[in-house]
């Protein structure tokens, strides 16, 4: 296929509503101790000279960011992973599914902290979500960012109790595995299908109407899931493997699949899933001049499998362990998603299109599967 948009397009929009489909806030506030009230400087500042983590000091989220970049949905994350005994891939941080669930309440309780002062919005259905846009656009000054509850890794649902539980208190999707060997399927750097317990969590999801997140899933676990599941399917953050070959990525005949589910896949912005060769700890975004450019590039990519612009999104990822030392090099918080839709501008794409990538995907995507 040629490409769709040859001629660039110059536009004079307003700022578009974007919505980030992967961020870690709770994890950034309870492990990294970042108060994401402050502001990006602050957080910076408040971080000099540490080195317990490999990004301290480069951090790009704040919620004053968000807001200044009119980023106003946001796809926010528990995550918990459980190691079992002798596993030596990267598998999680927690010696039983027990103290995974306990960390990922910990991060529920802070959520719902946030919510108490104004800050975040819980979104859990169609009516909060109608009314969470409608208020988004007429609300001036601080005004509280929407966020969908989602789970990354399953390791810490213990019982099928535990995952209605966790719906009740807003889960509304789940993304099966992370990295290494899971409990219900494999991840990054594994191997395998998803087996029986897999198939049990996705019937269990299945009756609970929630949506299956295949981002990190291994090739075997995400066929045998996507067999397996009938409802909606989203990639939050994924990107593409031919132009980034890595198992992290997603295959073309994978992506032209998700596209016939009717899947929006968010383009994340962590470095070395953005070009090859990027060598962790010795690789710099300038050096191997990683931009917002590649960014659009993995988006274009997905509009010219699909042959529109309906099934691309972002899900940045942002201090997913990871700050401005492996982001794109001119992006210094997540205010600069706003860049995006200049460089989507210049590669041809319509005012149409630019709203429905910067966020009107995900948002059709909620409707679609809320509305029933």
């Amino acid at each position: 296929m040629g490409n769709l948009w040859k001629k660039p397009i110059v536009l004079i929009m307003k700022t578009p509503l974007i919505v980030d489909a992967h961020l870690d806030l709770s994890m950034n506030a309870l492990e990294w101790n970042r108060d994401l009230r402050w502001s990006i400087e602050e957080i910076r500042e408040s971080e000099t000279g540490m080195h317990d983590k490999p990004d301290r000091g480069n951090g790009t989220v704040s919620f004053d960011a968000l807001r200044k970049g009119n980023v106003g949905l946001i796809f926010a994350t528990q995550i918990a992973r459980f190691t079992k005994k002798n596993n030596t891939l990267p598998g999680g941080s927690w010696n039983s599914p027990h103290q995974a669930w306990a960390q990922t309440q910990g991060q529920l309780a802070w959520y719902k902290a946030m919510e108490h002062e104004g800050e975040l919005n819980s979104i859990t259905d169609l009516n909060s979500l109608n009314d969470h846009l409608k208020n988004w656009g007429k609300e001036v000054g601080k005004k509280p960012l929407g966020y969908v509850l989602t789970l990354e890794g399953a390791d810490s649902i213990i019982s099928f109790k535990h995952l209605e539980k966790a719906y009740e208190n807003g889960l509304r999707a789940i993304g099966p595995a992370h990295y290494g060997p899971g409990t219900y399927a494999q991840g990054t750097h594994a191997e395998g299908g998803i087996g029986q317990k897999g198939k049990a969590l996705l019937h269990e999801m299945d009756q609970l109407k929630m949506i299956l997140d295949v981002t990190h899933l291994c090739d075997e676990s995400f066929w045998e899931a996507l067999k397996n599941f009938k409802g909606p399917v989203w990639a939050s953050h994924n990107n593409c493997r031919s132009l980034v070959p890595h198992q992290r990525q997603f295959s073309d005949e994978q992506l032209k699949v998700l596209i016939q589910r009717g899947a929006v896949i968010g383009t994340a912005l962590d470095a070395w899933m953005l070009t090859p060769n990027w060598i962790r700890g010795t690789a710099s975004p300038k050096d191997m001049n990683v931009s917002l450019q590649n960014v659009v590039n993995h988006m274009d990519h997905i509009c010219q499998l699909s042959g529109n612009s309906l099934h691309a999104g972002i899900g940045s990822d942002l201090d997913g362990a990871f700050g401005t030392e492996q982001a794109p090099f001119d992006l210094n918080c997540i205010t600069d998603l706003q860049k995006i839709p200049k460089i989507l501008s210049g590669k041809g794409y319509s005012e149409h299109d630019i709203k429905n990538i910067c966020g009107d995907n995900w948002i059709r995507f909620l409707r679609n599967t809320w509305d029933k």
